[in-house]
Formats: structure tokens, sequence, C-alpha cells
């Protein structure tokens, strides 16, 4: 191959890839709302240098042992539980990911699921838009405050201390539960480490906002949302694969917590029919966390950026298996 050729796996604004046109050649899936098929990535990373990829594409054993050119994946996201990185770093090629650039984003938007369960918002525009509002009421559409509340946070990494920051606008009682413990959470933000049985038993909202890995995969189960208060509010903005999802179902059936605000899922796109969508006291988006304008055009930029430096010999600016 005369030039390194990039396949990317998802249409991006032509302007956010022009780090990568200066060293390789370019094509891209020209389908903004449809997922580059199975067969087409398959046959596209087999002549491949690098690959430009979204959290729904696979990087996995079969696609590695098909693709012998393959020195970069840049992946837009910063999780990356959708490559086999071990296997990756086998065969010498790097995995980069877009931390940083998102985490503001991403907190805004789990703090504001938090704000849309407790005051139900979501609820209240559909009782509008039912025609439903008749008269007022003096608890018509009630809900939870969020000041002065009790926030336990699981997973305090760059976007849970962000979440953290937010809360104190609202004088919450801050506590959280992680692998290790956040010095700056805890003297900048005053918050508190304790047992994950004392956070989802003592927090008025639960936020999960770990990665998906062994120890976390399915840890929301039955057992979990038993133990936690009758008022709790459970918000995931980290992986879907940590919520046993029918276990969150039966909790919302059976009023054992008082919602929740899901923004990521089991699978996705999560079906239309699930259980779920249809309780009014469950907020669910599509998988928004990072999605602003301006945080979606730098992860492209910088995915980019990180494809041309590896392909140039030179260190990305942001991976996950890099000597």
């Amino acid at each position: 191959m005369d030039n390194p050729y990039v396949f990317i796996t998802r249409k991006v604004p032509a302007e956010t890839i022009k780090a990568i046109r200066e060293v390789a050649d370019v094509k891209m899936w020209d389908h903004e709302d449809q997922p580059v098929p199975r067969e087409v990535l398959l046959e596209e990373a087999s002549y491949a240098t690098g690959l430009f990829t979204m959290l729904t594409d696979q990087i996995d054993q079969e696609l590695l042992d098909r693709a012998p050119h393959l020195k970069v994946v840049g992946n837009l996201a910063v999780g990356y539980d959708n490559i086999n990185v071990e296997a990756a770093t086998e065969r010498g090629v790097t995995i980069c990911n877009t931390p940083d650039v998102l985490t503001d984003t991403t907190a805004d938007l789990t703090f504001a699921l938090l704000m849309a369960a407790a005051r139900r918002i979501t609820e209240a525009e559909r009782y509008i838009e039912e025609g439903k509002w008749v008269n007022w009421s003096p608890l018509l559409m009630a809900g939870q405050d969020v000041h002065h509340k009790t926030i336990g946070i699981v997973g305090m990494g760059r976007i849970g201390e962000t979440v953290a920051k937010r809360a104190t606008g609202f004088d919450m009682n801050i506590q959280y539960h992680n692998r290790t413990r956040s010095e700056k959470a805890e003297q900048e933000l005053g918050a508190s480490y304790v047992s994950f049985d004392e956070l989802i038993e003592t927090s008025d909202f639960v936020v999960n906002l770990t990665p998906l890995t062994d120890e976390t995969k399915g840890m929301f189960n039955k057992d979990v949302f038993r133990k936690m208060k009758k008022t709790a509010i459970f918000v995931n903005a980290g992986r879907g694969g940590s919520v046993v999802e029918m276990d969150l179902v039966q909790a919302i059936e059976n009023n054992q917590i008082a919602g929740a605000g899901l923004d990521v899922y089991e699978k996705e796109p999560i079906p239309e029919d699930h259980p779920l969508l249809q309780f009014p006291n469950v907020v669910c988006l599509p998988h928004i966390g990072s999605s602003s304008v301006e945080t979606r055009m730098e992860m492209c930029r910088l995915t980019a950026r990180n494809i041309r430096n590896v392909l140039n010999g030179d260190e990305p600016e942001a991976a996950v298996n890099r000597k």
C-alpha cells in the first residue's frame, strides 16, 4: 500500500478529520444514522492501517485476525469495552480514546438526569401534552428536593468528581465509593468515602459512573435496589451493563425506589417495548452524555489527531495501551 488507509465507521464532520487526511487516504461510512454493517467493517479492516470507531463497533479477535496492516484504532469515546485491548496490544495495535474533553459535558447531562427524575420534568411535560393540566393543586407534579440531600457517586473518576462539583452548588452531602480514594474529591469538594453498602443504603440519589469491567458488570441488581431508600432515585450515566435491567424494572414496579434517570442500557438502542420506557417516574435518554456540538466536534478532532500521530510514528495524545 502506497499510503496509509483509514476507515471511519460513521459519518462525522469533514472539518474534524483534517489531521488524518494529512497522512492517509480516508474512507467514511456515509450513513449518519446507521452503524456500519459488520461484514463491511471486516472487509475494510482487512486492508486498513487505521480505524476511526464508535462504541457500537466491536473490535474483537475476529476483526484483528483479519487486519494484518492495522496500526491504530481511534475510539470516539472515553470507554473502550467494545475493543479487545489485550489482543490488539499483542499485535502492536495502538488503541486511542478521548478522555478529558467530554468530562464537563457528561457531568452536566448526569446532573440534568438527576434533576429531571427528582422534579418529574419529563413526566410534567407529558402531562401538559396529554391535556391533563386543567387546574392547579398544591401537590400537582410534586417531586423531590435536590438541595441539601445526599448524593452517592459510584465511580469517582474525572466525571464523578465533576458531578460532585455540581452537587456542591446545591449544598448536597456528597459521598462516594471507588476502587481508590480521591483526595481531590475529599479535600476540595468535601466528599466522604464510604463502603458500597453504606452508600446505597443512605443516599437519596445513587449515581453510577463506573466503567464496565468484570467487577462492575451487573453490580446494580435486586439485592442492591432492595437496600436503597424507598425515596431514592437511581441515575446511570456509566455503562448499561452495570445494571441488571429486569431487577431495576421490578424495583420500580414494587416501589422499592422512587425512580430512575438512565442514559445507558444493556442493549442499545433500547427496544421500543422495553418496560423501563413505560414508567412515568423513569427518565430515559438515548446515550447522549457527551452530546453537545462543541464536545462531539472536539472528540472527533482528538480522535483524528491520535490516529495521525500514531501513523506518523509520534505519541498519540490519548492512548490506553501505549508504552
